[in-house]
């Protein structure tokens, strides 16, 4: 079951690159995890077979679907794999992926992501912090709902999420329910606020298993009871 807009306290995903990220995130009560390769580079696509080792697990499991590094500006060639790697997922038995592009001048690149999206027919979809570089998040929010993704990974355009509250809070309005928002990037320095999404109004926190660690077990590190 999705728990997007039914569970009433912050919800976790995590972040992880590796089997014993997935065990950690297991161990630490994670909602959902979102699986990628070389989390020092902020999360490439993860291999087929970290996919199905992922894909036995007890809860959602999302792929980052990122063929390179760098920025999100995709050539021909790079969607071209992506398409591929969302095939992947899919037959993997993954429950979604994690998507983005952006043009040159920073918006959102709706022909890449309308292609990407089409293909994912049938999976979640989670549109992530490319949303970061545009120069109006609040009106990508609108894309993101007629593109069909579910959630969208933001950091409210701040280098951390903590410093981009009032920018989620914006995001989390416009939304209006239409799909959720997920605070990511700096959210665990927030670890002991009783009550860590009240301000943004963001249901869901992304959490990265640095080393494959989480380091209490989940809600109790979040402080939620």
């Amino acid at each position: 079951m999705d728990l997007d807009g039914i569970c009433d306290r912050p919800l976790l995903e995590v972040c992880v690159d590796n089997a014993r990220g997935l065990d950690a995130a297991r161990r630490g009560g994670a909602d959902r995890i979102e699986l990628c390769s070389a989390l020092a580079l902020d999360g490439l696509t993860p291999s087929a077979g970290l996919m199905r080792t992922a894909a036995r697990l007890d809860r959602p499991v999302y792929a980052m679907i990122r063929p390179r590094d760098g920025d999100f500006v995709f050539s021909e060639a790079d969607v071209d794999i992506m398409l591929r790697d969302i095939d992947a997922a899919r037959d993997a038995g993954l429950r979604g992926v994690v998507l983005g592009a952006n043009l040159p001048s920073g918006e959102l690149d709706s022909v890449v992501l309308a292609r990407l999206c089409r293909h994912a027919a049938g999976l979640g979809m989670t549109l992530h912090r490319s949303i970061d570089l545009v120069p109006d998040p609040i009106a990508a929010v609108d894309l993101a709902v007629e593109l069909g993704f579910e959630r969208i990974l933001t950091s409210g355009g701040a280098d951390r999420a903590p410093n981009g509250i009032d920018q989620i809070a914006r995001m989390v309005a416009r939304a209006g329910g239409r799909l959720s928002i997920m605070a990511g990037s700096g959210a665990q320095e927030r670890v002991g606020d009783p009550s860590p999404d009240r301000r943004e109004g963001a249901p869901w926190l992304l959490w990265r298993a640095r080393g494959g660690e989480l380091p209490l077990r989940h809600p109790g590190l979040l402080g939620v009871s």
